[in-house]
């Protein structure tokens, strides 16, 4: 594609029909996270506090990331240099054990915060919409709209560990205060949660993956091929549903689990 400064047609290149300007985000710095956070306090809903303290024993459930609060503010005494705090909410499971029979499964919440500092570029614009906003007036200040966005990118949490602690065994716990529970978070659970201290405390250690970033609205100069207009047609499916299941493979790997041997050469 030859040089050029302004997007239009684009002469002696076959396959490019014009250069055109487009808005898009633009990642200025990213880092890639791998944490394995150890005894986070879980608050439990009232129901599962109550099934926790008769309970002998809990197992491990599976950890759910509910949602991730990312703010990003600037450091004075580096240019173009932004710390981005991410805080990380948990729904835990587990399941106690009361007595003879099938467990309880109880569910809480858990609370992790991480902070990086990455490169953000610097920039004086600001930036209006026409979309139509129907929440109050937004009390940012203008300096604000200069600010870069922070991203955070996951996978689901990995369950490592879970263990249920009198009080008079709980260790010092430097990520056992929860703070204000967002709404979004307390919503994602059937029963209020309890905040206050209890005589028996659930804890659970997990792994989680993430990918940090600092990204900016630019406006890039990009080559075009051809519009993009869909080829395959939409049809209403008229198969017999057992005609389709014959055309699927047999999951034989499902039935052979891999030896040790096996594992080991994996990792």
């Amino acid at each position: 594609m030859p040089e050029r400064l302004t997007p239009g047609p684009v002469r002696g290149n076959p396959c490019v029909k014009e250069a055109v300007c487009v808005h898009t985000r633009k990642v200025y710095d990213s880092c890639r996270d791998k944490e394995c956070i150890q005894d986070m306090r879980v608050y439990l809903t009232k129901a599962a506090q109550a099934v926790l303290e008769c309970a002998t024993s809990v197992r491990p459930g599976a950890a759910q990331l509910i949602w991730v609060y990312v703010d990003v503010d600037s450091v004075p005494f580096n240019k173009g240099f932004y710390p981005v705090d991410a805080v990380y909410f948990y729904r835990i499971t587990a399941e106690a054990y009361t007595g003879v029979g099938k467990p309880t499964m109880i569910e809480g919440v858990s609370s992790y915060s991480k902070r990086v500092i990455l490169y953000g570029s610097e920039g004086a614009m600001r930036t209006f919409v026409s979309t139509y906003h129907p929440e109050p007036a937004d009390t940012r200040t203008p300096e604000n709209f200069t600010m870069p966005i922070g991203v955070v990118e996951t996978v689901e949490p990995i369950m490592l560990s879970v263990k249920a602690l009198d009080n008079c065994q709980i260790p010092v716990c430097p990520i056992c205060e929860l703070g204000d529970v967002p709404e979004e978070v307390a919503a994602a659970f059937d029963s209020p949660l309890l905040l206050e201290p209890s005589s028996r405390t659930l804890f659970v250690t997990i792994g989680q993956f993430s990918v940090i970033k600092l990204e900016r609205e630019v406006q890039l100069l990009m080559p075009v091929y051809d519009n993009c207009i869909p080829d395959k047609q939409c049809e209403a499916s008229s198969e017999d549903p057992c005609e389709v299941f014959e055309r699927f493979r047999f999951p034989v790997e499902e039935f052979t689990p891999p030896d040790l041997e096996h594992c080991s050469r994996e990792n």
